[in-house]
């Protein structure tokens, strides 16, 4: 079985971003290929490199493959890469506390924020409602190769009682800036600690119920016979 697929590669919509391939295939292995970029075929098997050089021989043939990178990419290009301008997607953010890699403060939080798209982002720090500028670290917008991204911004501090911080986000897809306010009161253990307890006590209260529902029902099916 011999097929032919024919794709676009691209980094933009630019003419010199964009590549032409047209791949020929046999039994699922690829035998030769155009590339763009090169100009020419190019073959992968003993059949494939005899079949590029005839091919490559041919200047009208070559000419026509090299004017489809204009005339059959670019328009398609063009389409795909401003409906993916148009999308966007909204971020989630979690906020975590971390050790601080040493300095004047004695904490540090993270302000992750995923899975959002495009690609411009703005990510700052509050405390009780002024925009912290000072001991803050951000990375890049960071491409998880799905078209999505996403960034770590840290805040070191010295912790004061009643305070409130928060991390604002500020994105394309976003109609309101995303706060998420950090809960400095119950750390992730003591959370769980208390779900478990929580749980037991309710399955303690589900199994005393059952118990006594049980007993009554024995109690209503005796007939108490007197002594004589």
């Amino acid at each position: 079985m011999h097929y032919v697929l024919t794709h676009c590669d691209f980094n933009s919509s630019d003419l010199k971003d964009i590549e032409f391939i047209r791949s020929y295939y046999y039994n699922k292995m690829e035998i030769v290929r155009f590339s763009s970029s090169l100009g020419k075929y190019v073959g992968f098997t003993e059949f494939g490199v005899k079949q590029a050089e005839r091919w490559n021989s041919d200047a009208s043939d070559l000419a026509q493959m090299r004017a489809q990178k204009e005339a059959y990419c670019k328009q398609h290009v063009d389409n795909a890469y401003q409906a993916a301008l148009t999308k966007s997607a909204e971020p989630y953010v979690r906020l975590s506390s971390t050790a601080p890699s040493g300095g004047k403060h004695s904490a540090m939080l993270v302000c992750s924020v995923y899975d959002f798209y495009p690609k411009q982002i703005r990510v700052k720090w509050t405390r009780d409602g002024q925009e912290v500028t000072s001991d803050v670290t951000s990375t890049d917008e960071l491409a998880d190769g799905d078209w999505y991204y996403q960034i770590h911004s840290h805040l070191e501090y010295t912790p004061r009682s009643g305070e409130k911080i928060s991390c604002m986000v500020e994105h394309a897809s976003l109609r309101e800036p995303l706060i998420t306010d950090w809960d400095p009161s119950m750390p992730e253990s003591e959370r769980n600690k208390i779900a478990i307890g929580a749980s037991g006590l309710i399955l303690g209260l589900v199994l005393s119920l059952a118990g006594f529902i049980y007993y009554k029902r024995k109690a209503r099916g005796r007939i108490l016979v007197p002594s004589s």
